[in-house]
């Protein structure tokens, strides 16, 4: 009895593996391998195609923008790092819209209902809106940022706790890069409070520590004669130095003050110029100056 029941068992199986075997090879069979073949052919043919025009269109435009800035940059008052930041963001969109265009064009080519996908995109979309608040906030605070010319590329600027220079501006983030050299990525909805130090005359502040019972008429001369000589040097300078004379900046220390108004941009490599000058040349005629360092600021 059991001998049967193997039998029949075993029978059973090879029967269902006999019948697997073929369906699959009536399928194989049945496959139009010539008309497959000639579809993917002509499909590959036109989506290489359109790739090729894509990078042609691509190639062209960007193109065509940067010459476009590049007139605009000869021209006379006109921002070159609001012309920097308009060139970016313009690529940008530009490449954008392409892509899209093309993805369209290859998903429709291949068969794919791009209308379908859209419109179940837009529900999806409804679906998950309380989840895209903050991508939302982004746009719209970034637009807002380049629609008030807040920043440009190349703007010194502080964003509550990041102080750095601007490298890129668009309407997702907005690049800072610390002077140390970290590079700082700040969705645009987190800026609340845009210092740009890059849009007026910047003060660079100088002080330099002197004795009680020095001769001030001396001191003056002097930071007279290095301003008389190295302003001429220095076109950045906006306005004659301004020398607010013997001042007490605390814990019963003494120092000469010095203002000196520059280009935005300029005023710490004139402060460590000005500020080097001085030492020098006060020290070479027999003036003391203390070796309790100071702190300079701008």
């Amino acid at each position: 009895m059991n001998n049967q029941s193997d039998s029949s068992v075993t029978a059973e199986v090879v029967d269902s593996v006999a019948k697997r075997t073929s369906f699959f090879i009536d399928f194989w069979q049945n496959i139009d391998w010539n008309n497959l073949l000639s579809v993917g052919i002509s499909k590959t043919i036109q989506i290489f195609f359109f790739i090729l025009i894509f990078l042609l269109i691509k190639k062209v435009g960007n193109v065509f923008i940067t010459r476009t800035f590049q007139n605009y940059r000869r021209k006379k008052h006109i921002s070159l790092s609001r012309l920097d930041t308009l060139d970016n963001l313009t690529h940008n969109i530009y490449n954008a819209v392409l892509g899209f265009f093309l993805a369209y064009a290859i998903l429709s080519e291949i068969g794919i209902p791009v209308g379908t996908l859209l419109a179940g995109a837009g529900v999806i979309g409804l679906a998950f809106s309380l989840g895209a608040q903050g991508f939302v906030s982004d746009i719209v605070n970034g637009f807002f940022i380049l629609l008030e010319k807040q920043v440009d590329i190349g703007d010194v600027v502080t964003f509550t706790d990041i102080t750095g220079t601007v490298v890129d501006v668009n309407l997702k983030t907005t690049t800072v890069k610390s002077f140390d050299g970290t590079l700082n990525f700040v969705p645009n909805r987190y800026i609340t409070i845009v210092s740009n130090l890059s849009r007026e005359n910047m003060r660079a502040q100088i002080n330099i520590r002197l004795e009680a019972d020095v001769d001030m008429i001396k001191v003056n001369s002097i930071i007279e004669q290095v301003n008389n000589r190295l302003v001429p040097l220095h076109p950045e300078i906006t306005e004659e130095p301004i020398n607010l004379g013997l001042m007490d900046i605390g814990d019963g220390l003494l120092a000469i003050r010095i203002h000196i108004f520059t280009l935005n941009g300029s005023q710490y490599a004139i402060q460590n110029t000005f500020f080097q000058e001085y030492v020098m040349a006060l020290t070479k005629e027999g003036i003391v100056i203390p070796a309790t360092p100071i702190k300079m600021t701008i």
